[in-house]
């Protein structure tokens, strides 16, 4: 099977959102964290053929040769075709320093079948064995050889940013954060904006328990416009200009996640949303969590 511009029916209708870096990265992707390897080869499949151009994997979730398997079979590994895809991927907590990183690099680009990766991402700041600094300095040297276009952080709160700066001299690209109605890390997403990052959301529905959030203001607000609860939050976040990864495995819920563009908010029912921001992540704290 080989993926075309025209047989991706939605693709269109995804805005791309433009970089520090001067790349464009499709605003709404796939995550698939906590799917097997074999798994996710015919759950990217589906994802491509519903449209979207845009896979979120990491090493630590341990998938990305089913994910090579899909793009290779979709033909979009290399060629025309390739352009047409973002792929990011993540280095291993355990594997950060700028040796360490090169040799995870090369294993995982061969997984996936990749000439480059659209993204490389540290995946957790790790302060407690702090690496990122000298783990930069090889994501540099991989993106000056043309093997990774863009490099983006995960999990950095404004601390980890600004000692990676003074360290490198750099922002990245992207932090991409746990952030959702009811955790919305306002003080990261304002620092990010003040410096050019860009903020990308994973958990956007905080694993589904923000689908009941607000005592059925997300149900509501979906039979106003009927549409389904989950497409209502990832409005909301699309509408705040935040790129999003949500996972499904299901090829009809890829779909509804990506239809997105034929509705939008009133001004009231994204300052609703907006109030039922909170004290309670539904993840990991980026102070003492490591993805080895």
């Amino acid at each position: 099977m080989t993926m075309t511009l025209e047989s991706k029916g939605q693709n269109s209708a995804v805005l791309d959102i433009a970089l520090s870096d001067g790349n464009h990265i499709p605003q709404v992707g796939l995550g698939i964290l906590r799917v097997s390897d074999e798994e996710t080869t015919p759950v990217v499949l589906n994802a491509l053929e519903a449209g979207y151009r845009h896979i979120d994997g990491a090493a630590g979730y341990g998938n990305e040769a089913g994910m090579g398997r899909a793009l290779a079979e979709a033909g979009l590994t290399r060629g025309d075709a390739r352009g047409c895809m973002w792929v990011t991927t993540k280095l291993r907590d355990s594997e950060q320093g700028h040796d360490a990183a090169l040799r995870a690099f090369d294993r995982q680009i061969g997984l996936l079948q990749l000439d480059y990766v659209d993204m490389y991402m540290i995946h957790w700041p790790t302060p407690f064995d702090w690496r990122s600094g000298e783990t930069w300095t090889a994501f540099r040297e991989l993106k000056e050889q043309g093997r990774v276009r863009t490099l983006g952080v995960c999990n950095f709160l404004p601390e980890h940013l600004e000692r990676l700066h003074r360290e490198t001299g750099e922002w990245p690209a992207v932090d991409q954060i746990e952030l959702h109605p009811t955790w919305q890390q306002r003080d990261t997403v304002a620092f990010c904006r003040e410096h050019g990052i860009a903020v990308e959301a994973y958990s956007p529905m905080a694993r589904g328990a923000d689908l009941q959030a607000g005592h059925g203001l997300i149900s509501r607000i979906a039979g106003e416009h009927g549409v389904s609860e989950a497409q209502v939050i990832l409005r909301w976040h699309i509408e705040n200009g935040t790129i999003i990864i949500p996972k499904s495995v299901h090829a009809d819920r890829q779909r509804e996640n990506l239809d997105l563009f034929g509705f939008a908010l009133t001004q009231s029912e994204h300052a609703a949303i907006d109030g039922l921001d909170g004290p309670v992540r539904a993840g990991h704290d980026p102070q003492t969590f490591s993805y080895a």
